[in-house]
């Protein structure tokens, strides 16, 4: 089966209290934690990703791109298997292991989109972090629903910051966190952005 973008989706929801607690703390970098991806679990594309492949890609992942400091991931998924450095709003600062759970230090960058990421945060607006790779994929047996498991041939390639997580409580928090309170307010994103990008 041929190789194909795979793109998973995990949320991400973070107050201004707590971003400005991150600031504060962190000399002045916003940095969030969470979840990344979830191995052995269907996730809202129908896919599965097996442990010992997601293990795999991330053990190569930290090898290099974050042993490297060039984790990089961008402000939405574009249709490309290449970080454009155009759009690069974060950096992956280590990740672990938690059961089944791949999670992560994330570092929100001074870009032009980083900064848009920023604002998003402060506002209330709730985000997800998505994987992005490439393999192919299997149909397995479900339970009437179409399942997808991911296959060996599979290569991560970053993770991306989104608005509609496919992967469940997947939502990042920033580092010296207090307490969550969820904030709805996706009228306000579109407005925000295009205020944000005038001052650029």
């Amino acid at each position: 089966m041929a190789k194909q973008l795979l793109v998973e989706y995990t949320t991400f929801e973070v107050t201004q209290e707590q971003v400005n607690e991150s600031l504060r703390k962190n000399a002045g970098r916003l940095i969030v934690n969470g979840v990344l991806q979830r191995a052995e679990s269907k996730n809202q594309n129908g896919r599965i990703y097996p442990k010992e492949i997601l293990m795999r890609e991330a053990t190569k992942y930290a090898g290099t791109y974050i042993k490297e400091k060039r984790a990089l991931g961008e402000l939405d998924h574009p249709d490309s298997s290449v970080v454009n450095l155009n759009n690069v709003s974060h950096n992956v600062l280590e990740m672990s292991w938690k059961g089944d759970d791949l999670c992560g230090t994330v570092e929100v960058l001074g870009t032009p989109a980083g900064n848009i990421l920023k604002e998003l945060f402060k506002s209330g607006i709730r985000l997800g972090i998505s994987s992005r790779g490439m393999g192919s994929v299997k149909e397995i047996m479900g339970e009437g629903e179409e399942t997808l498991e991911v296959q060996p041939d599979f290569e991560l390639i970053a993770f991306d910051f989104v608005s509609n997580p496919s992967t469940h409580g997947a939502f990042l928090s920033p580092v010296n966190e207090g307490k969550k309170v969820r904030v709805d307010k996706y009228a306000n994103v579109n407005k925000l952005i295009t205020d944000i990008i005038k001052e650029y």
